[in-house]
């Protein structure tokens, strides 16, 4: 099996089946950077019968759903996102531990370009659950937002079981359009029969005595016994019977209810909406994920830029050790200047040793979010745009157009109309058509039509009716009440982001201040006017000003990522990252 295309016109269409730890030891000692799920859409034409809610009306639809299955083709429809074919690979190219650079699989993500790539099976350290049809992928130490948002939909275990439901849910589907059609069954049969048996025919000949004297009462009793003896003088007490032989019997039967009364697509509507309620939850996932990647990308950038300034504040810090070290043996200051000095340099020491620390902690969650063997270097910078964002009724109304949880209410409704119209079909009868024909040289056949109406009996229909109404209700209701909640959510990360912006934009003259006072303490200590302890004192205040102001730049990421998933659209993130006005710096 090859992989042919990748092509992201769809988020969720497809199916995804793998999960990888970071990491993964083979056997030559080689260790494997990454990998890649093999992701794949089964075309509806070959899967048109599938499993679970046919069962309940035809258990043979189980054995035909398997045999679709294991004959599924890819398809070529361009809303695939992945596209594979069952084309078998050599066993040298699947021993081969090959693999695929991360800036190729993106390029093939964002233009859909054609790229063969070999699929392996590997062995899950963790589970030990044996994973087959993937790639594996080299995820480089250093990497962009997009390309890490692009790793993320790769490797997720998560999105690669919802999309493996959805699947199942779409296979569910399809297996329903089967019922509408007739069934049609070949019966054959071959016998082998062997009877050696006595069959006794004293009751035989004793009826027949006594049918003659009923028929004939008017002669005498002793003609009547000379009729009964000739008609039964021939016969014997009894008979063996023996026989032995085969026989062979084929015939085609036909089973198709023409009227159902709405069943069969009350059925089909029902698993279509199973089918949209679990995109939709996978699509809330999606979402989720997408600004946890976020969260931790930045928090990661703001610990690395966050370490920088430590080390940077503890060479400012070293240089006053050394210069108070030259006054205190030139006589210019005392002791206790001296060991201020000291003291401010195990500080700054400590305190960039545990910055170093918790930097490391955050590339290291990244790295397990992207399953990576290493930790991730982030070089993406944090950003704030001066701009104010657009008012918020905008953001309202495109989370009350976008937002999967909606969407997810809407499918509920869906599916407590489908029971609800399949309740109504109780009141209704059934009709259906049937026939059998035999395949021989003289064949008999039989044709009709049957009927049926549940006239009493089984499940309340009235209660199962006012049950699908009441379903339907509490869909509409829980719709009014998450449209509540989505619309505060969505008020709350808009003001979030505009407090950010406008408090990084106040810290700046922090900055500014802090500067040039450490630049006058600088100074101030090379005249004899300050001591150590004002110059480090003014280090520390331009290393807070400075650390406060990133901490507000990634305060107005975090929310920003927030904003975009309450209104159901986190790749607008990008977009609003892409025309930001102000950039920090970065250390890689």
């Amino acid at each position: 099996m090859s992989l042919l295309k990748l092509n992201r016109t769809k988020t969720l269409d497809s199916q995804v089946t793998l999960v990888r730890p970071s990491g993964v030891l083979l056997p030559d000692h080689s260790f494997v950077a990454g990998h890649r799920f093999k992701l794949s859409q089964f075309s509806v034409a070959s899967l048109a019968l599938r499993a679970s809610l046919a069962v309940a009306l035809c258990g043979s639809l189980l054995t035909l759903t398997a045999h679709a299955a294991d004959n599924a083709q890819a398809s070529s429809d361009s809303s695939d996102e992945y596209i594979y074919s069952e084309k078998q690979i050599p066993q040298a190219a699947l021993s081969s531990q090959e693999t695929v650079n991360i800036d190729k699989i993106s390029q093939n993500l964002e233009k859909g370009s054609y790229q063969p790539i070999p699929l392996q099976s590997i062995i899950d350290p963790t589970t030990g659950v044996r994973i087959d049809d993937v790639y594996r992928i080299d995820v480089p130490e250093q990497l962009s937002l997009l390309q890490a948002q692009n790793v993320l939909v790769q490797v997720s275990p998560k999105l690669a079981s919802n999309n493996a439901g959805i699947t199942a849910n779409q296979l569910q589907s399809d297996a329903t359009k089967g019922l509408k059609q007739p069934l049609v069954f070949l019966r054959a049969g071959a016998t082998r029969y062997r009877v050696d048996a006595d069959v006794d025919l004293m009751g035989l000949k004793t009826g027949i005595n006594d049918s003659v004297e009923e028929a004939l009462p008017i002669l005498p009793s002793e003609d009547v016994e000379k009729i009964s003896n000739a008609i039964t003088g021939r016969l014997p007490d009894e008979y063996n019977l023996k026989r032995e032989g085969s026989t062979t019997s084929a015939g085609v039967a036909m089973l198709w209810p023409v009227y159902t009364a709405g069943r069969t697509q009350a059925v089909t509507d029902l698993a279509d909406a199973r089918t949209v309620e679990s995109q939709a939850d996978a699509l809330l996932d999606k979402d989720q994920l997408q600004t946890t990647l976020v969260e931790r990308y930045f928090t990661a950038q703001l610990a690395m830029l966050a370490a920088y300034l430590r080390e940077d504040a503890l060479n400012t810090v070293r240089e006053t050790n050394h210069m108070a070290q030259r006054y205190l043996e030139e006589g210019f200051i005392s002791g206790v200047d001296r060991l201020e000095a000291q003291t401010a340099l195990a500080e700054a020491e400590s305190e960039a040793i545990k910055a170093r620390h918790d930097a490391q902690l955050a590339m290291t969650a990244l790295q397990r979010l992207l399953r990576a063997p290493k930790p991730i270097k982030p070089t993406t910078p944090l950003f704030v745009s001066s701009k104010p964002l657009p008012s918020l009724q905008y953001f309202q109304d495109l989370a009350l157009k976008n937002h999967p949880g909606l969407k997810k209410v809407d499918a509920k409704y869906a599916q407590a109309q489908s029971l609800s119209n399949l309740s109504d079909t109780e009141f209704k009868p059934t009709v259906s058509v049937f026939g059998y024909h035999e395949i021989d040289k003289d064949p008999s056949w039989i044709a009709g039509v049957s009927a049926s109406w549940k006239l009493w009996g089984g499940l309340d229909k009235g209660a199962q009716h006012a049950s699908g109404q009441a379903k339907m209700r509490q869909a509409q209701l829980a719709k009014i009440d998450v449209s509540d909640n989505i619309l505060l959510l969505v008020e709350k990360n808009w003001q979030s982001v505009e407090n950010a912006r406008v408090r990084f934009q106040s810290l700046n003259s922090n900055v500014l201040l802090a500067q040039e006072l450490l630049r006058y303490k600088q100074l101030g200590m090379k005249e004899g006017v300050n001591t150590a302890l004002d110059v480090t004192t003014a280090q520390t205040k331009y290393l807070q000003a400075r650390t406060e102001q990133a901490a507000a730049a990634n305060d107005y990421v975090q929310a920003l990522a927030a904003l975009m998933e309450s209104i159901g659209t986190p790749e607008a993130f990008n977009e609003y990252m892409a025309v930001a006005d102000i950039k920090l710096p970065t250390v890689y």
